[in-house]
C-alpha cells in the first residue's frame, strides 16, 4: 500500500508515555510514515517538539485547542508567535471551537481562536481546526480571517458545510467515527465526497476505531481506516491511500512524506 500520512495524532499524550517506540514503530511497519502532532496548549509545545525530534517521520503543529482555552493567558499568543518563528511546525493547530461540552465561554474560545488565525495569517501557515458542534461559528471566524486552508478535523457536520469548507481551501478529516455502522452521516459524507476532499487521522490515542472499542488509539491502525473509506466508496485501497496521502501534502505544504 501506498504511505499513508496519520494528518492528526497526539504522540506526545501520556498514554504512549509507556511505549512510544512500540507505538510508532508499529506504525512505521503498518505503512504510516508520516505522523502530524498538534499541540493543545503552551505546557505541551515542548512535549510536541521533542516528540518529533526522537521519532523520523513525525511533524509538530503547534496551537491552543479551545478546550484548553480556560488555563491559557493572553501572553501564550506571544510564546506561540515565537515558537512558530523558531520552529518549522506544519501547521497552527489544534486550534478552532467547541460548543458540545457544558459551561464553554464562547468569547474566551473566541479570542484566541482568531488570535491565531491572525497568526497563521501572518506566517501563511494552514490550520488544524477543531469544529465540534460549532461548524458555523468557526467559518464565519474563517470569512473574517482568511488563511492558506488546512484541515478541518473529525469533520462531522452537514454536506452543505463540508463543501463551504471545501470552497475556503480546507479537507476534511476522516477516521475512527466512520468505522461505525451507525455513523449514517459521516459515512455517507465519506462516500460521496469527492476524494480529492480527504485527508485520514486517527486523533490516537483518542476516537478509537469499531474494532478497538473502548481501547486506545493508535496510528497504526490508519491503513484499516484507509480500508473502511475504500470500502464505502467502492475503490481500490491503493487508490485511497494514494491520493489521501497527496491529499495532506496540498492541506501541509511543508509535509515531507517519511522525513
Amino acid at each position: 500500500m501506498q504511505d499513508l500520512v496519520d494528518t492528526h495524532c497526539h504522540l506526545d499524550a501520556v498514554e504512549f508515555d509507556r511505549d512510544r517506540d512500540e507505538v510508532v514503530h508499529a506504525a512505521g511497519a503498518a505503512g504510516v510514515r508520516t505522523i502530524v502532532v498538534p499541540a493543545v496548549e503552551r505546557a505541551n509545545f515542548s512535549a510536541v517538539a521533542e516528540t518529533c525530534r526522537l521519532y523520523p517521520g513525525c511533524v509538530p503543529a503547534y496551537g491552543i485547542h479551545p478546550m484548553y482555552v480556560d488555563r491559557a493567558v493572553p501572553e501564550d499568543i506571544d510564546v506561540l508567535r515565537a515558537t512558530i518563528a523558531s520552529s518549522h511546525p506544519v501547521a497552527i493547530g489544534e486550534i478552532g471551537l467547541d460548543f458540545f461540552q457544558q459551561g464553554y465561554d464562547v468569547e474566551r474560545q473566541e479570542y484566541y481562536f482568531t488570535e491565531q488565525l491572525k497568526i497563521a495569517r501572518d506566517h501563511q501557515l494552514p490550520v488544524i481546526l477543531h469544529v465540534r458542534r460549532a461548524v458555523d461559528a468557526v467559518l464565519k471566524q474563517l470569512r473574517r480571517f482568511p488563511v492558506s486552508g488546512g484541515i478541518a478535523h473529525a469533520f462531522n457536520g452537514s454536506r452543505q458545510q463540508a463543501e463551504a469548507f471545501i470552497a475556503l481551501g480546507f479537507k476534511l478529516g476522516f477516521g475512527g467515527a466512520m468505522t461505525f455502522d451507525r455513523a449514517l452521516r459521516i459515512r455517507e459524507l465519506a462516500k460521496t465526497l469527492p476524494l480529492e476532499a480527504i485527508v485520514l487521522e486517527t486523533d490516537a490515542p483518542d476516537m478509537p476505531p469499531a474494532w478497538i472499542g473502548k481501547g486506545r488509539n493508535s496510528p497504526a491502525e490508519l491503513p484499516r481506516i484507509a480500508q473502511v473509506l475504500a470500502g464505502l466508496r467502492g475503490e481500490e485501497v491503493g487508490h485511497v491511500a494514494a491520493m489521501t496521502t497527496r491529499n495532506a501534502m496540498v492541506a501541509l505544504p511543508a509535509l515531507v512524506i517519511g522525513q
